[in-house]
């Protein structure tokens, strides 16, 4: 995966200028395509070169884009001009892709690893370690490969393990003995692993990615880890003076004062204080250099609760129902503990790579459910381009004459692709107002959505914003009128987390300069 090197926008305006066209009219062709690249490709076709360019594409990526990452404004102008007359338009339209980090491969990664492992005549397993948190040099890349492909290179010590991950479940029926299992629970934080190595720490997210920087806290409680361990946990949002809930010292916040941290390449000092966080463990992958993901759980716990003396580091705490009807009884009160359900891994089994089903488990809460209305719609991208597929839903506020719709959130995910068709021939009849690509509709359509939690969010038009919002099902059997109140929505909300003291009042939350928003104006298009 490719880091972007430019951004749409700023694509966009080169794009512009180079074709002599004004934004609007690139903007209106993106809606009619739905890919930014391939609609400015069609436009600058006319200039394009007309024979595949050489070396390759694999030559081009690596001298002509990732020494862009950090060229100045006048290279990247200049670059961009020399692709638009060198290059076929097919050609440009994957160096687009690729200049905004959207170029991607339709195949799965175990596909991927197996084909590269047998050509490279290496392990499965033992390829997908080297390459977990593994990033390619500008100039270096070819090189790298066969460094990276030859057995008896050894792991860097910047390098994680290949994250071991669990398999959702409905019920814990057939999991035999409780007492074989560890329970645990699931929290609502980032996946990550915190290493140890070579004199220094690393702090690796689930996505492969390198976030020390914004948890430095974090890394610097690991310098009091022996050299040569690798832990697994979760990066949480937690209050250490706060009520002490889910077996931790203190009370674990709501994933949004953590999501404050998420995107930024450094955190200062302000936003440690306004957003704290541990880093709570649950395994042990390596201890003084050796490899512990083949031993069994319950001895890699038993090493990981020896080394861990508090801080910034905690111990995920064991729960130990006496059998699954008490472990259902805690999975259903999981929210009053910051979590979002239960997990469930068998003490036998080792640490594996990937999504492999049977000795993890992820036991969810059920989700919350809103009934709501469809008031707003938009095409969405790719193939969705020409069907309205994004939705914007609402809730009623207000009583009587004053009643209105307030919105609540957005979601596009859980139609099936008969049900999209079918909305959409409804919906371009039920068009009252268009501001771009958004149409207003008549408040006709009650859908519920599910959702994972709920949380304040005061520049919000409901004040409410949903984790995961999906659609749930299409509520033909109910009528607008019918739909949830913001009352009753607030309802579902979780009590006030108690937050430090640096999070509170209104130097903690810096307003905006401009006009006064009303609680339930939608803004389409800031600034204007």
């Amino acid at each position: 995966r490719l880091e972007r090197t430019l951004g749409p926008s700023q694509l966009l305006e080169e794009v512009s200028r180079l074709a002599g066209l004004p934004a609007w009219l690139l903007s209106a062709s993106f809606a009619a395509t739905g890919d930014l690249a391939e609609a400015l490709a069609h436009v600058l076709e006319p200039r394009c070169g007309s024979s595949p360019a050489e070396p390759g594409l694999g030559a081009w990526l690596e001298e002509e884009l990732l020494p862009l990452a950090g060229a100045g404004e006048e290279a990247r102008r200049a670059a961009l001009a020399r692709w638009v007359e060198a290059l076929a338009p097919g050609e440009l339209f994957l160096a687009f892709k690729a200049l905004t980090g959207a170029l991607r491969c339709g195949v799965s990664r175990g596909l991927a690893l197996r084909g590269l492992a047998q050509a490279a005549g290496l392990e499965r397993a033992s390829l997908n370690a080297r390459l977990t948190g593994w990033e390619p040099t500008p100039g270096r890349a070819a090189a790298q490969w066969r460094e990276l492909l030859d057995p008896s290179q050894e792991r860097a010590p910047s390098q994680p393990y290949p994250f071991y991950l669990a398999s959702p479940l409905e019920a814990p029926e057939g999991l035999g003995d409780p007492g074989e299992w560890l329970v645990e629970w699931k929290w609502d934080g980032v996946r990550a692993q915190l290493l140890a190595r070579a004199g220094q720490r690393w702090l690796w997210s689930r996505g492969e990615e390198e976030v020390s920087a914004r948890f430095p806290e974090v890394v610097e409680a690991a310098r009091g880890l022996p050299e040569g361990c690798v832990l697994d946990g979760e990066l949480l949002a937690f209050h250490r003076e706060g009520p002490p809930s889910g077996g931790l010292p203190g009370a674990p916040l709501p994933f949004g004062v953590l999501q404050q941290r998420l995107g930024r390449k450094a955190v200062p000092l302000a936003l440690r204080q306004r957003a704290p966080v541990v880093f709570v463990a649950f395994d042990l992958l390596e201890e003084a250099g050796a490899d512990l993901r083949e031993r069994p759980l319950r001895e890699r716990r038993e090493r990981l609760g020896a080394l861990l003396g508090g801080g910034e580091l905690l111990l995920s705490p064991a729960l130990a129902p006496p059998d699954w009807e008490a472990a259902a009884a805690l999975q259903a009160g999981a929210r009053a503990e910051q979590a979002e359900g239960l997990m469930l891994k068998r003490l036998d089994s080792p640490y594996r790579a990937g999504r492999l089903r049977g000795d993890w488990w992820k036991w969810k809460v059920e989700p919350l459910r809103i009934d709501a209305v469809l008031t707003h719609a938009q095409p969405g991208s790719g193939r969705r381009a020409t069907l309205l597929t994004d939705y914007t839903f609402g809730v009623w506020r207000g009583e009587g004459e004053a009643r209105e719709l307030v919105t609540l959130a957005k979601a596009y995910s859980g139609l099936s692709d008969a049900e999209v068709e079918e909305l959409d021939r409804r919906l371009r009849r039920e068009v009252v107002e268009r501001y771009g690509p958004v149409r207003a509709l008549e408040p006709r359509h009650v859908f519920e959505l599910a959702c994972d939690s709920l949380q304040r969010a005061s520049r919000r038009g409901a004040g409410l914003s949903l984790r995961f919002p999906r659609i749930a099902r299409w509520r033909r059997d109910k009528r607008p009128e019918d739909a949830d109140t913001l009352a009753r929505v607030r309802a579902l909300l979780p009590p006030e987390p108690e937050l430090p003291e640096a999070a509170r009042g209104p130097a903690a939350r810096p307003r905006r300069r401009g006009r006064r928003e009303a609680p339930g104006q939608l803004h389409l298009f800031p600034g204007l």
